[in-house]
């Protein structure tokens, strides 16, 4: 046993550090083994999966390890929210108790940091619609005087899609950098210094793969100094990776360039002549193109957009007007730094348009030898597509295949690697999410939870729901959880794969005896804090609740999956994934759709029992997890809960009328046949 497993281990036994320092701190054998295989990852410089269940410890057992073992590390968190909870609860807890003195920093993006720049920029501005609006970015104006760190998440109400954000941040397109009249005040650069000089720096898995992807964020040399690393919530790592590895634009950021171009020319004499007519050729080509691809699919291909000869006109349009505006920028670019940051940002635009339309390739030399002299093909590992927002669009060329550049900057850092979750394995192995990770036979540990699942929870499959695809499941759906619903007294959280089902659900549940909670209703933070509040509510949510909503005690007793969480059929980047498979021999339903959903349910899942003294219920409403042979996989990668068919086994179990000896029920064997009663004991 090394010396560093050693001193981890023993902090976190009876009797260590944390024991005799925190209150309530209770030593779990899944944490000091966890804690054992970080220690000796990052002693070998090794790279480890580690799948570690719900009630783990997992934070403590890679935060005593990184403390203790004298390397600056990076820990990556899935969401700014558990970065923020990491950095500010976690750490300093594990800290004191160690009694290390190591300097910890929190990087986040930039658009994370009021820009004071472009703060001073919207001043008066005409840009705000509502007073209340208005009376925001007086709030905002006031805490820029007293703020430290520049934080936008110090700002309570302000929610994450608030128009005012980009007015008042910065992006790696429009950041002025050293010709910036705050620059020395920068609270970016602020929080870059303090990082560079940090021995453990918290950061989340997009600013961690921005600088991976060279793309920088202005973080350029912080991440690569680091001599190990730990991933957290990993499973969201390839996924992320692939949209970082490669590039896109949206109509968003053109039409904050154009804003920003008027902007600028309030300060230089002459500018607004020569940019006004520009900036309202591109805000109309912009405009005329979005209501072009309004009779589009909410996402798809770059060939099925520009099949569509007024969709592909009003590309057109919009690359021509992005180059007029370019080239009328050039002509003033010299007169201020923003101006120039202006012409910058044109200028990508045009070149990231082109790329994505294909303008790019060399052409043809038809009078060539053929030998000699080929158009190059286009790049099949690349899925070029788009996706429209409800005023908006945006166009991404995603790499299929991101296992590649990971396995690059891992093996380039010479860095120890931790990967953890507690949702890495798809029946009990690692294979899918290795290969996506680029991993080639790494260390790996499954420590399941240590709840006791048969006394704390149970699984209801229900009788005599139909198919998913048959019509008229919505209203048997809701049909069938009504008296589930009446037995544990509101406290659940419905979970579905589509805003449909979900909109569905949210109109037959309404006036109902328990607070409705509805996912776009309120703020995400908002809505879980009012369903917490409320002690009986029902709070609904599509797939993007899957994580995040830690809500422990009685206020949720109940987590219903409405249907498998296969990925959507009109997710191009999946598609074109499924298609390399088979083209590659592999078969894509059991190679990538199975692995992606049963992670996926796993995740959902999780949302149910969250500490030692939860109690619940989890309602799989899919028939298709007992009817086809694949059902075996999902149930097999679940917890060990007791299962049962019948309904009354669940107003029971709210009914406390069982003892821990009584004979419970009739649970469910794999086949989908009820096995003989079974005992709680």
């Amino acid at each position: 046993m090394s010396d560093l497993v050693h001193r981890s281990c023993q902090a976190l036994d009876a009797g260590g550090d944390l024991a005799r320092q925190l209150d309530a701190f209770v030593p779990r054998p899944a944490q000091l083994r966890l804690t054992g295989a970080i220690a000796e990852a990052f002693e070998q410089r090794d790279v480890l999966l580690a799948e570690a269940g719900t009630g783990t410890g997992k934070t403590f057992a890679y935060l005593v390890p990184a403390l203790l073992s004298g390397l600056k590390t990076i820990v990556s968190t899935g969401t700014r929210a558990l970065q923020d909870q990491l950095y500010h609860r976690d750490l300093p807890r594990v800290r004191a108790a160690l009694g290390v003195g190591h300097r910890a920093a929190l990087l986040k993006g930039r658009a994370n940091y009021l820009c004071r720049y472009r703060l001073d920029q919207a001043r008066g501005e005409p840009r705000f619609s509502t007073p209340e609006q208005v009376a925001q970015f007086q709030r905002i104006l006031s805490w820029s005087g007293r703020t430290q760190y520049g934080d936008m998440a110090e700002l309570d109400g302000l929610a994450d899609d608030s128009p005012l954000l980009p007015m008042v941040t910065s992006t790696v397109d429009n950041c002025l950098g050293t010709d910036c009249p705050f620059w020395s005040d920068c609270f970016v650069v602020r929080a870059r210094q303090r990082a560079q000089e940090a021995d453990l720096v918290v950061v989340n898995h997009h600013l961690l793969l921005a600088d991976l992807a060279l793309k920088q964020e202005g973080f350029g040399e912080i991440l690569p100094g680091a001599q190990a690393f730990v991933i957290d919530e990993a499973h969201q790592l390839p996924e992320l990776a692939a949209n970082f590895f490669g590039e896109g634009f949206g109509m968003r950021p053109w039409q904050e360039l154009a804003r920003d171009c008027l902007a600028e020319c309030r300060s230089v004499a002459g500018a607004q002549a020569a940019l006004q007519q520009p900036v309202a050729t591109l805000e109309l080509a912009l405009r005329e193109l979005r209501g072009a691809m309004e009779g589009l699919p909410q996402r798809g291909t770059r060939w099925r957009a520009l099949a569509q000869p007024d969709v592909a006109d009003g590309f057109d349009a919009v690359a021509a007007a992005l180059a007029q505006l370019r080239d009328a920028l050039a002509l003033v670019r010299e007169a201020s730094p923003g101006l120039d940051a202006c012409h910058a940002r044109a200028q990508e635009g045009v070149s990231r348009l082109a790329r994505w339309l294909g303008e790019d390739l060399p052409l043809f030399d038809f009078d060539a030898d053929p030998a000699e002299e080929a158009p190059a093909p286009a790049d099949d590992s690349d899925v070029l597509w788009y996706e429209l927002t409800p005023r908006g669009f945006r166009c991404q060329r995603t790499p299929m295949d991101v296992s590649g550049p990971l396995r690059e900057h891992r093996q380039r850092s010479m860095a120890a690697w931790v990967f953890t979750s507690a949702t890495l394995t798809v029946g009990g192995d690692f294979v899918h999410l290795a290969r996506r990770l680029g991993l080639e036979d790494p260390d790996s540990l499954i420590q399941p939870s240590p709840f006791d699942w048969q006394q704390q929870a149970l699984c209801y499959l229900p009788r005599q729901l139909p198919d998913p695809a048959a019509r008229g499941y919505g209203a048997a759906l809701i049909a069938t959880l009504r008296p589930v619903l009446e037995a544990s007294q509101g406290r659940a959280f419905l979970l579905f794969a589509s805003h449909h089902a979900l909109r569905e659900a949210a109109d037959a549940l309404r006036g109902g005896p328990w607070p409705l909670f509805v996912q776009g209703e309120a703020p995400r933070a908002s809505l879980l804090q009012r369903f917490r509040e409320s002690g009986n509510g029902v709070l609904l949510g599509s797939a993007s609740f899957r994580e995040g909503v830690d809500v422990s005690g009685d206020a949720l007793s109940v987590v219903v999956i409405d249907k498998l969480p296969f990925a959507a059929p009109d997710d191009p980047v999946f598609e074109a994934r499924l298609d390399a498979i088979r083209r590659n021999g592999g078969n894509p339903f059991r190679d990538e759709q199975l692995p992606q959903a049963v992670i996926a349910l796993k995740q959902g899942v999780g949302r149910l029992i969250r500490s030692e003294t939860d109690r619940g219920v989890l309602v799989l409403c899919d028939p298709r997890l007992l009817s086809r042979g694949y059902g075996r996989v999902f149930l097999d990668s679940l917890p060990p809960f007791r299962r049962t068919r019948e309904l009354a086994d669940v107003q029971a179990f709210f009914a406390r009328q069982w003892t821990p000896d009584a004979a419970y029920g009739p649970s469910v064997d794999d086949d989908g046949t009820a096995a003989p009663p079974f005992s709680l004991s």
